[in-house]
């Protein structure tokens, strides 16, 4: 994801507009896409602010709820895979997702498990 442009070319495209240029004339003028000039004027027209909204993940997901259980699972029963413990989140919670997304979520908790199961 892109970093948002700064305040101060924000503010710029917003002044030009407001001093009788058109969006394409602004746009032109700061190299930027018309849409850009566009969307500050809204968002200046509706919030008063040209602040940036935040971006990335704020760190709700499926797994958020059972990160608990998926701890006092692995305590209970060490030996259990990926591939078990994602078939368990599906049957007894009804979360379904992929292995990769349970493995990060085990790294991030610090416990690592193992690919394969000992019989393959």
């Amino acid at each position: 994801m892109g970093k948002p442009h700064l305040a101060q070319l924000r503010e710029r495209a917003v002044r030009l507009v407001a001093q009788g240029n058109t969006h394409t004339e602004a746009a032109r003028r700061l190299c930027v896409s018309i849409k850009f000039v566009n969307d500050m004027v809204r968002l200046k027209r509706e919030t008063g602010s040209l602040a940036a909204k935040p971006q990335g993940n704020p760190g709700r997901g499926k797994l958020t709820g059972v990160k608990g259980w998926l701890e006092r699972r692995i305590a209970a029963q060490p030996e259990l895979t990926i591939d078990e413990l994602t078939a368990e989140l599906a049957a007894e919670h009804g979360v379904k997702v992929h292995r990769s997304s349970l493995s990060r979520l085990l790294l991030r908790l610090g416990l690592s498990r193992k690919r394969r199961s000992a019989s393959a």
